[in-house]
């Protein structure tokens, strides 16, 4: 027997039009540049991670202020194993304290936590944690503060697909296409819409394997400022840039100047 599929909570932008307002509801970002913000100062890497976890605490705040529902932050991506040995052993660490230390301080602050990536990787008292942290704040809804750990895009697509045709095994047996939006429940954000405003910080201008499905009519913003520096004000600059965007979703804008007439 089949197991039921899982309920689709949110539409894609690729066959619905969803809202938009000048405020985005799902921001996410690539933190760069914590060991070059280091580096420039003379000082070992970990101090420019360690200054990259108090940057997280403002863009909560900020984020909550400014009306984000969902803000999803790309922590370490699969590809970062690939990091010397002795850094990746630092950034664990630092992310089991992070887990130790400010998920009570999300629950008190009415903020639901979550992360996506395949946290089998992690050690056990690790993957306690997020599954700790995960259940205390699960019914928290002022922010959904969403950490990509271990995660890539093309994973996620691949978990997706072997969750769906676990779910449906007949489908295997026909020869009917499968669908786009059939896998769009088992990807792993599929509690969140998708994102209406990408951040990567540090200059690079890529994206780097992160949210590969989710971000096909996202907007893209690429700053140089180096990811320990950003703060309220740089992410008020990205959305200020947001707010000059013409999302289009596949229209034309004589299309959406008709809509917004209409709606007016």
């Amino acid at each position: 027997m089949s197991t039921p599929s899982r309920p689709r909570l949110f539409g894609s932008a690729t066959t619905e039009v969803p809202d938009v307002s000048d405020v985005p509801r799902h921001v996410a970002i690539i933190m760069d540049g914590n060991g070059r913000w280091a580096k420039q100062r003379l000082l070992p890497r970990v101090a420019g991670h360690k200054r990259g976890v108090e940057a997280v605490r403002a863009t909560v705040r900020a984020s909550i202020e400014r009306g984000v529902q969902f803000l999803t932050l790309f922590a370490f991506s699969s590809e970062n194993w690939r990091r010397p040995e002795d850094e990746v052993t630092i950034l664990m660490e630092l992310f089991l304290r992070a887990l130790e230390q400010e998920v009570a301080k999300l629950h008190k602050n009415e903020i639901r936590f979550r992360v996506v990536g395949d946290v089998g990787r992690f050690d056990k008292r690790i993957r306690e944690l997020i599954a700790a942290g995960e259940a205390l704040t699960e019914n928290n809804t002022r922010l959904t503060l969403t950490v990509a750990a271990n995660y890539g895009g093309r994973w996620d697509i691949a978990q997706a697909a072997r969750a769906y045709f676990n779910a449906h095994p007949e489908a295997l047996d026909t020869r009917r296409a499968l669908e786009a939006e059939a896998l769009e429940p088992y990807l792993a954000m599929a509690y969140a819409p998708e994102p209406d405003l990408f951040i990567r910080t540090g200059g690079e201008q890529r994206i780097s394997n992160f949210l590969l499905w989710q971000l096909a009519y996202t907007e893209l913003y690429f700053t140089d400022m180096l990811w320990p520096d950003f703060d309220a004000s740089a992410l008020d600059a990205a959305i200020a840039s947001y707010q000059t965007r013409e999302r289009r979703f596949g229209r034309t804008s004589e299309q959406l100047q008709a809509t917004q007439t209409q709606d007016a």
